[in-house]
């Protein structure tokens, strides 16, 4: 429930290890033919072999009145606390997450938690489509229900109403939803700007591109993570993304200390969730 909570590391952690941190400095461009980057306050660091592992962003549906006051996106600790403070006023009452999948539910257990009706919204025929069959869905949508989240599979959000607030979802077939807040869980975008500007290979829907061993299209920049485009997929777990980082680390490891590299290729990855 806090960002410490949530840290792999510490900044003593870095400085252990002769990590120079630097934070909030965002890099905004790439020089790949000298081999250097900028970041925003103007500071430039020079590389040997850059790795970008930029993330990816929450994808927003473009539907009328999807944004404004009262709609979120469930990704940081800054959208949660948001989530929380809209919650906790008294006229808020009910709340509706768009998007079926697994974050989306873990999104409605949280609306659960903080004393809302809870409504989950999902396109597909059933929940979390990418991870289960129909069987596997008809079983966790009792399961989600029976925790008293109402569970609505098959629809297709065609707007989010209201200007001062939310006041209803409407959909392409049938009647509107009412509710007080929307929470948007549909998907996520890689983060691949800075390669775009950069002049490396990106796919046609976005993410940068990787051979197996995370090899963007200069052999010079790797990519891993949410934002790295994989036998043309992008990987929206935690697992594929650690897997790629061990590859990496163990070439650029080896190709430091002068050894063969490791033969390893990135496996389509394991997309079974706990």
């Amino acid at each position: 429930r806090c960002a410490e909570d949530l840290a792999l590391t510490s900044q003593e952690w870095f400085d252990d290890h002769g990590i120079t941190l630097h934070l909030g400095d965002p890099v905004v461009t790439i020089d790949r033919d000298d081999q250097v980057l900028t970041t925003a306050s103007g500071v430039t660091i020079g590389y040997d072999h850059l790795v970008l592992a930029t993330g990816s962003a929450p994808f927003v549906p473009p539907i009328p009145g999807a944004t404004g006051p009262d709609r979120f996106v469930y990704r940081t600790i800054e959208d949660l606390e948001e989530i929380t403070a809209a919650a906790e006023r008294p006229e808020v009452t009910r709340g509706v997450v768009v998007g079926g999948g697994l974050l989306g539910l873990e999104a409605a257990n949280a609306l659960l938690g903080l004393g809302l009706e809870t409504h989950v919204l999902e396109m597909a025929p059933g929940l979390m489509p990418v991870q289960l069959d129909p069987r596997g869905s008809e079983v966790l949508t009792g399961h989600i229900e029976s925790l008293g989240v109402v569970v609505h599979t098959g629809v297709a959000t065609k707007a989010v109403e209201g200007e001062d607030g939310v006041t209803a979802v409407t959909f392409a077939e049938g009647d509107p939803l009412e509710t007080d807040l929307v929470v948007f869980s549909a998907g996520i975008r890689p983060r691949d700007q800075l390669a775009r500007d950069c002049g490396l290979e990106v796919g046609e829907r976005g993410g940068i591109v990787v051979d197996d061993f995370m090899t963007t299209s200069d052999p010079a920049v790797s990519a891993i993570g949410e934002c790295a485009l994989v036998g043309g997929r992008i990987y929206g777990l935690v697992a594929p993304g650690y897997t790629m980082a061990r590859l990496l680390a163990a070439r650029l490891t080896a190709a430091a200390l002068g050894r063969d590299l490791p033969t390893d290729r990135f496996e389509p990855a394991d997309l079974s969730t706990k």
